[in-house]
């Protein structure tokens, strides 16, 4: 935010001086509608600093006042990246599509020397957090520029970024809340914390195949785990095993690696639970035995139930309501989330037990205390 004519000549000189690719965000205006910049740095702005930029990135608004016309379309902004890279002479242009209309936000990306456009698209994400987006994409090219990336490739990644940083951002203060650039890297961090942890859970899993395999239900188990409730939001963000966990030769065998998005049946458990305590974000499912539902009472386990033959019609009606509606009846009965949930089954419905843990490894420590066998470390 380069307020005035001689601070754009000085930053213009020690770019002359240095030679490095220049990202310039054009900030003019706040989110209120105010200017940012004197009037006369307006015309500086495009005399001074455009032209010696690699990449020039306007919103809407910005696009309209450096080509001289009210970009409202996709195709005003493609005129818009176009005019302005002729006239002033920036390498690239992006004319950002969030101050557009439609269920996208579509960048469009001219490359004045090529004449070539690209489009940038993501889904719109409907938030008053957006302060400080133009900032963390222009920042996030630059960074990808310094790192050596071409210019489309880095532009392409800052795309990700700050379509992460909106969809994460954070509702803070009174007006427009920050985006949340860290959560790229927050995101990638707890998604490899994930999978490590439900790979040693699975390990031992492996180690009581044959104890374990005497559990396996008819519908077969599965073992999740979501990432943190920050940023657990659906079924895609809860790790589980494709193909579930089977019984092959009466031993408990998982079908493959952990993945994101593997399991529906468990992650719904798991994101209904945390709703109430978002410290338990695992789960897994194995066949009903009253046994085992006695043993973990002897134990200190806190079990409770719901009755599927009590699920409303509208509910039994709406696709993937039944499991939310009875993990919701069986923390009510026992006023908090409990260790194990059980019910009793229904029509063309097999019951189970499903055990609850803060992580995979206390799921699986439950799960082995009540079929008789020792607690591995976690």
């Amino acid at each position: 935010m380069l307020s005035s004519s001689p601070i754009m000549e000085a930053v213009a000189r020690a770019v002359r001086r240095w030679g490095f690719p220049l990202v310039v965000d054009p900030v003019m205006y706040a989110k209120s509608g105010d200017p940012l910049i004197r009037a006369d740095a307006m015309e500086t702005l495009k005399r001074v600093i455009i032209p010696i930029a690699k990449v020039v990135t306007p919103n809407a608004p910005e696009a309209s006042h450096l080509a001289g016309f009210h970009v409202e379309s996709l195709d005003d902004a493609k005129r818009a990246a176009k005019v302005i890279a002729e006239e002033l002479h920036p390498e690239i242009v992006i004319v950002k599509g969030g101050h557009l209309t439609g269920d996208e936000s579509i960048d469009i990306v001219y490359f004045r020397d090529s004449g070539e456009y690209r489009e940038l698209r993501a889904p719109r994400i409907e938030t008053k957090n957006t302060h400080g987006t133009g900032c963390s994409f222009s920042a996030a090219i630059a960074a990808g520029l310094a790192k050596g990336l071409h210019p489309w490739e880095a532009i392409r990644i800052a795309k990700e970024l700050i379509t992460t940083a909106i969809k994460y951002s954070l509702p803070l203060g009174h007006g427009h809340g920050p985006v949340n650039p860290m959560a790229w890297l927050g995101l990638k961090a707890y998604r490899f914390e994930v999978i490590d942890e439900l790979n040693k859970a699975l390990d031992i899993v492996g180690r009581n195949a044959d104890s374990i395999g005497n559990y396996i239900p008819e519908v077969q188990s599965n073992l999740g785990y979501a990432l943190p409730a920050f940023y657990a939001r659906d079924a895609s963000d809860v790790a589980a095993v494709p193909g579930r966990i089977v019984k092959y030769l009466g031993k408990a065998k998982p079908s493959g690696p952990p993945t994101f998005g593997a399991s529906s049946h468990v992650a719904s458990y798991i994101l209904t639970v945390m709703k109430y305590d978002p410290e338990v974000r695992a789960a897994m499912n194995i066949k009903y035995d009253s046994e085992l539902i006695e043993r973990a009472r002897k134990l200190g386990l806190l079990v409770s139930s719901y009755d599927r033959r009590q699920e409303p019609p509208e509910i039994k009606a709406k696709e993937g309501a039944s499991i939310p509606w009875g993990t919701e009846q069986a923390i009510k009965a026992v006023g908090r989330v409990p260790d194990i949930i059980y019910h009793l089954g229904d029509w063309g419905k097999e019951p189970e037990i499903v055990i609850l843990g803060k992580t995979p490894m206390d799921v699986i420590n439950k799960l082995l205390m009540i079929i008789g066998r020792a607690k591995e470390g976690s």
